[in-house]
């Protein structure tokens, strides 16, 4: 059993009330069983944490990043994907619901650009986590194209940019390079 297990989050709670001081932003998926600041075992005001399904950039994720860093004084933004990922799944297989549309389409890239040899396809579950880790690199590509103000923080040191793989099975975390 982690350290959440002996948290005493009321205490947390109260002695976040007069300010924040979070290392890290991590943007992760909305996937239950994923929730970042519980798999890394991060307490209450150490972490923000932004969720959307397939950990997706936007511009109001961008800006709550630039946010972390250049406001509150975040030293890490974090990227984690998470393996048998739905988004990845749907992305793979072309969904086609309402808005969820949309969204695979911006994963779509990922799959095409994941370097595999085999089935590929979403029942292949070596290939849906390969894609995965291939959207988190795109997704970091896209955050320093992108944000000017996280380029210029981690290319002056202040910041460092990274991604990782929750592994559903066991609970590992996989940085990756």
């Amino acid at each position: 059993m982690g350290r959440a297990a002996e948290y005493d989050y009321l205490a947390q709670k109260r002695a976040t009330v007069t300010g924040q001081y979070p290392a890290a932003i991590i943007l992760s998926c909305i996937d239950s069983r994923a929730p970042a600041e519980i798999v890394m075992d991060i307490p209450i005001g150490d972490s923000f944490n932004a969720r959307i399904a397939g950990n997706l950039i936007s511009t109001e994720v961008l800006g709550s990043m630039e946010f972390a860093c250049a406001v509150a004084g975040a030293k890490v933004v974090m990227v984690m994907g998470h393996t048998s990922c739905g988004a990845i799944k749907g992305a793979i297989d072309k969904a086609d619901l309402g808005h969820l549309t949309g969204l695979v389409d911006r994963i779509a890239p990922a799959v095409a650009e994941t370097q595999f040899l085999g089935e590929r396809t979403s029942s292949n579950q070596a290939f849906v986590d390969e894609v995965a880790k291939t959207h988190v690199r795109r997704t970091i590509a896209t955050i320093r194209e992108q944000s000017r103000v996280l380029s210029a923080l981690e290319n002056q040191g202040k910041i460092r940019v990274v991604g990782s793989m929750y592994h559903l099975s066991g609970g590992r975390v996989e940085m990756l390079s």
